[in-house]
């Protein structure tokens, strides 16, 4: 066995998939799927085939989709116990094949997956599920190759509730009653086409990694916002929110395209998921999903789709390829982002992004400073769940390594490079190995300017990363360390303030304050019933922990009606880290209250978070 990806059991030896097609039937009831997927691979392959699962009941694999039942048609398996990180490793013994179908089942708990109940949505009438596969999640929806190496297209017939909709990480190529034939054994027949059912079909042309494939099926309707973009939501004062906090997107895509070369996606739609989701935004190609709490009113919320948009050249063209190598996708994505909104709405908000970020990275170095690996951009991750060591320092210290070399060599040259580098790996999937050897060829001498291992394989933060240039950034700066001596802003000097300056100003103070200088800064701005999340919950984070008891009740609002991991990661260490001495057990009532209301992924974070400070 020769595997190729720490977080995956596909070997180096085995031939890759190319094409899956997956006909899933939705039951809303039991929380489960019944699927049947066929595999296509690269090449005819006799022997043990690897392949990733995570929870799933399989039934069978067979030769031909068209003749499940058939003695001759089966094909010998074997599901291994699971692996805690990596999950149960399928076996499928081949002969001289290049396709084949598996039809299983998935499980209520199935990792990326996340069922609401009515109560739990807008309109309260209609359930939804919705799914969030990055980083090693896919293999809980279907049997695959879960490795970003593993590039797929994917086609998909969805049989769900007629009163209901779906939409998915693909083109949506119609919506029409089921017929016999199309559950490829995912279900009976008479099940399939059974009344009050309808099937909407999809495919996916371009090759994607496993982590990009999605679906959300609801009570879900659209408005066209521009001529590449529709936004989705449930039926509620969201979708028109939306629509004004994200009118910039087609001149966003405008931007993009001059800089990174031509939008290959077609569509750049937005989803816009109940608060549960669990990060701000997820680039799933041609259907980026989102959650509401980017929605600020100010069109801040245009900084996380230019992030996602960003992704459509660098992480979804130009990919990972295992998550040791995460900084490829997040570094330069964060980058380009802020190049985007340089553009768009200006440097001094490109400043400010910035500012935040390496606020961010300060913050990520004391998380890790008893594990410091995970301060490096190229990591080890080998027995090591992804979803435990996420963090911001892909992003910023992989922005900020960028940035290091448009320094050196100039923007003109450093653009010239990066456009090159998109159309040098368009729809492949690299290591950090090769991008330093493409780095050192196409910009001839860079080693000796700038120590490339210190930013890859170094710790810490590198002597040579900088602050933003920015009048604004200094002056909250500035006034963080002014309230600290005792001066509060005036209101003439806040007044143009938006949501990243107050961010940037709460972020910037200690994290522990005294009741007094807790009760006049809230007194004064009512951070603590701001509309602006990030705002919000910057300042709930000082509360938690200093132990602001009067305002405890405001973190367990804010606990139970989000689930958005950025957000959870800063107030439960939090409470648990509280000066005051129940916050602890304030901290686990709150999680056993919340805990059905977070996405599987997030209840996985918050548990860890619990044993980490017990």
């Amino acid at each position: 066995m020769a595997p190729m990806d720490p977080h995956s059991f596909t070997d180096s030896m085995h031939p890759l998939t190319k094409h899956v097609h997956l006909s899933l039937y939705f039951d809303f009831n039991s929380k489960t799927i019944d699927g049947s997927v066929i595999l296509t691979l690269e090449s005819p392959y006799s022997g043990d085939l690897y392949l990733d699962t995570r929870c799933l009941k399989i039934h069978g694999v067979y030769h031909d989709a068209s003749k499940f039942f058939s003695p001759s048609n089966y094909i010998p398996f074997l599901l291994e116990n699971p692996d805690p990180i990596k999950g149960s490793l399928l076996r499928v013994s081949l002969t001289n094949q290049s396709s084949f179908a598996i039809i299983f089942k998935t499980h209520q708990s199935a990792s990326a997956i996340q069922w609401l109940n009515p109560a739990q949505t807008a309109g309260k009438k209609f359930p939804y599920v919705y799914t969030q596969c990055q980083s090693i999640h896919a293999r809980s929806i279907f049997p695959c190759q879960d490795t970003p190496r593993a590039r797929i297209r994917y086609s998909a017939v969805l049989n769900i509730p007629e009163q209901m909709s779906s939409v998915m990480s693909a083109a949506h190529n119609g919506r029409m009653a089921p017929s016999i034939g199309e559950a490829k054994g995912a279900c009976p027949d008479e099940k399939w086409v059974m009344h009050g059912r309808i099937v909407e079909h999809f495919s996916m042309q371009q090759p994607i990694p496993p982590y990009l494939f999605a679906f959300a099926v609801g009570n879900i309707v659209s408005k066209e916002v521009g001529p590449r973009t529709r936004i989705y939501s449930e039926p509620c004062h969201v979708l028109e929110a939306a629509e004004n906090e994200f009118r910039n997107t087609e001149e966003m895509i405008k931007q993009g395209e001059k800089l990174f070369g031509e939008y290959e996606w077609e569509r750049f739609d937005l989803l816009v998921l109940p608060p549960s989701f669990p990060y701000g935004g997820m680039e799933n190609p041609r259907l980026v999903f989102l959650t509401p709490t980017v929605i600020a009113g100010d069109l801040s919320g245009g900084q996380v789709v230019a992030h996602e948009l960003a992704h459509s050249w660098t992480g979804n063209l130009s990919t990972n390829a295992t998550n040791n190598d995460f900084w490829l996708n997040e570094g330069f994505t964060t980058y380009a982002e802020r190049r985007i909104v340089e553009v768009v709405q200006g440097e001094e908000r490109a400043a400010l992004n910035i500012g935040l970020g390496c606020a961010e990275l300060k913050d990520e170095m004391q998380r890790f400073k008893d594990n410091m690996e995970f301060t490096k951009l190229r990591t080890n991750q080998d027995g090591v769940d992804p979803d435990d060591v996420y963090s911001s320092v892909p992003y910023e210290k992989g922005f900020q390594f960028l940035w290091r070399i448009e320094r050196q060599v100039g923007r003109p040259v450093f653009d010239e490079f990066l456009k090159k580098y998109i159309r040098s790996f368009k729809f492949q999937s690299i290591d950090t190995e090769t991008f330093l050897a493409f780095l050192k060829k196409n910009l001839p001498g860079i080693e000796n300017e700038i120590d490339l291992d210190v930013w890859v394989d170094g710790t810490g933060i590198p002597p040579d990363v900088m602050e933003p240039i920015s009048t604004i950034h200094d002056k909250i700066l500035s006034a963080s360390r002014d309230f600290i001596a005792g001066r509060i802003l005036s209101d003439e000097e806040v007044s143009k303030w938006q949501g990243h300056e107050w961010q940037l100003y709460l972020e910037s103070l200690p994290k522990k304050l005294t009741p007094s200088q807790i009760s006049a800064l809230d007194g004064r701005f009512q951070f603590s019933m701001s509309k602006n999340w990030d705002v919000k919950v910057a300042f709930l984070t000082i509360v938690a922990y200093s132990g602001y008891k009067p305002l405890f009740q405001e973190i367990d609002r804010c606990l139970k009606e989000i689930g958005r991991m950025k957000y959870l990661r800063q107030l439960y260490p939090g409470l648990l880290q509280s000066d005051l001495e129940e916050g602890k057990s304030f901290a686990r009532r709150v999680f056993e209250e919340a805990r059905d209301f977070y996405h599987p992924i997030a209840q996985g974070v918050v548990e860890s978070l619990l044993t980490k400070f017990a």
